[in-house]
């Protein structure tokens, strides 16, 4: 009877192909290779007697037997994610691994420094950065703390706002403005209200970007005006504000965490350690009237 047993692998096979929709993207989810999870996969419904996932060229398709096993792994996987983050709050010394979510720039433009600076304080804490753009979840322990420009924080993370963010146009210093072409953002960041600001106006854009730091270094090289962060835009020695920040497409910056995690020593001194740096770094993320690299904003 032991032969029909399961086990967290194949929980986890289940799940990932279900979420990936292929077994091309669970292998990516899992860290393994293609036919390591056909291989499971078929040991397992061979083993269960039972056909979890329909097979097309277009991708799987799970049947009734998939799509209730998938529901039940995903329920034991926040169950043990939930017990791994009260478990991981026991934690008194800042030691250990902790895992951060940004986007890349708040990396290049914002953070670096800062992360230098609190490894040369905390050496004993190990950090994981992963770089994302994609809306991002901490219920999953992906990551255990979250840097990221939002209005809305995701529930049931907490954390605090530590400035706001101010954006306004930027390129290099020409005569005349209005004959730089936009640089925009492709469809991957439409969701961004910057992107849906240069929508609503119908800029006509060549070149469009799926980064916003890849904008700035677009822009900084002479191929056109762009929507920035302040903060991003600011040091940039070849740009110029083209305008005063706007006022609309103000954002906020968050440090958030997952609710089980925030007396964790590790996270908890992190979170404030980040805070103080940002905040003591306010004034370039705001805008102040003068950009820091010398040239006033051009009308």
């Amino acid at each position: 009877m032991n032969e029909h047993h399961l086990n967290w692998d194949d929980l986890r096979t289940v799940l990932a192909i279900a979420r990936a929709g292929s077994l091309v993207g669970a292998a990516e989810r899992l860290g393994v290779s293609h036919p390591t999870v056909f291989r499971r996969l078929g040991a397992l419904e061979a083993r269960l007697g039972v056909r979890l996932f329909e097979r097309a060229r277009s991708g799987t398709t799970a049947t009734p037997a998939g799509e209730e096993m998938a529901a039940q792994a995903a329920e034991l996987e926040e169950r043990v994610g939930t017990l791994e983050r009260r478990l991981l709050g026991r934690d008194l010394r800042p030691a250990g691994t902790l895992r951060v979510t940004t986007t890349d720039t708040l990396l290049y433009g914002l953070l670096a420094p800062i992360l230098a600076q609190f490894r040369a304080a905390h050496p004993e804490i190990e950090l994981e950065i992963a770089l994302s753009n994609e809306p991002f979840n901490l219920s999953k322990r992906d990551s255990d703390v979250a840097i990221r420009p939002t209005t809305r924080p995701p529930e049931p993370l907490v954390g605090r706002k530590v400035s706001a963010i101010a954006l306004a146009v930027y390129g290099v210093r020409v005569r005349e403005p209005e004959d730089l072409p936009w640089i925009g953002l492709d469809d991957s960041l439409s969701g961004l209200p910057l992107a849906r600001w240069l929508a609503a106006r119908n800029h006509p854009a060549p070149l469009r970007l799926n980064s916003l730091y890849a904008c700035c270094e677009a822009a900084r090289a002479g191929l056109g005006r762009t929507l920035l962060p302040c903060f991003l835009g600011d040091p940039a020695p070849e740009l110029v504000r083209l305008g005063a920040p706007i006022d609309e497409l103000e954002g906020e910056l968050w440090l958030l965490t997952h609710p089980d995690l925030r007396k964790v020593a590790r996270v908890r001194v992190f979170l404030d350690f980040t805070a103080e740096a940002i905040v003591a770094r306010r004034g370039l993320l705001e805008a102040d009237a003068t950009p820091p690299n010398g040239a006033s904003a051009v009308p």
